[in-house]
């Protein structure tokens, strides 16, 4: 996986109340199928040993469709299973610490809301990308801070590498990717769906 390929088009993150079980392996697959660089493993309630499993697995998955495989939120995990970065919420650990532990090669991605000033402290703490969201109503987060396409478009302006989250669908996504973003973050509307490998193909065309 080429780090800054990676950094451009679609966004996968895993939801466990929509992949329950082997879903979680099947339905990652397909989003890799359709072409998602990233795929993130987020899961609040799995027990140690279970996400230690799953993230092998996923990470396994991952290296075979020459995509990366981002932990949530626990850096230990991501350097135990080798997997390609780790992404930290405002107060989900250290970003410089977390840069010096996963080395250059590694993705580190922090969530910014629609703080600049925030995001551009972790840029020069050497984080790869800033998630700037939620754009629009979110079922994942409902009551996450809002942001514009103006903040999306304020922060491609200051050079940062931006990935947009929050409510994204098809429909809304080409306006998203216009504003600035180079990656769409996306879990319902991709997972949630019938034939979760043609929705991510919708999205990964928007990138072509």
């Amino acid at each position: 996986m080429n780090k800054e390929d990676a950094l451009r088009g679609l966004y996968a993150i895993t939801d466990p109340q929509l992949m329950a079980g082997e879903q979680l392996y099947l339905k990652a697959e397909q989003a890799l199928q359709g072409g998602a660089r990233l795929l993130q493993y987020r899961d609040k309630h799995a027990s140690p040993a279970e996400k230690q499993q799953r993230a092998r697995m996923l990470n396994t998955l991952c290296e075979r469709y020459d995509a990366g495989l981002i932990i949530n939120d626990d850096l230990q995990l991501c350097l135990d299973v080798n997997a390609a970065g780790v992404h930290l919420g405002r107060s989900d650990g250290d970003v410089p610490q977390a840069r010096a532990a996963l080395g250059p090669e590694r993705i580190l991605g922090v969530t910014c809301h629609d703080d600049l000033s925030y995001a551009l402290r972790a840029r020069d703490h050497g984080v790869d990308y800033c998630a700037f969201g939620r754009l629009f109503p979110s079922q994942t987060k409902p009551e996450a801070p809002a942001c514009t396409l103006t903040r999306i478009s304020e922060a491609k302006a200051l050079d940062l590498n931006v990935v947009a989250i929050g409510g994204i669908t098809v429909p809304r996504a080409p306006e998203v990717i216009a504003a600035g973003a180079d990656m769409l973050a996306v879990i319902h509307d991709l997972f949630s769906h019938a034939d979760v490998a043609a929705r991510a193909r919708q999205y990964s065309a928007l990138f072509s």
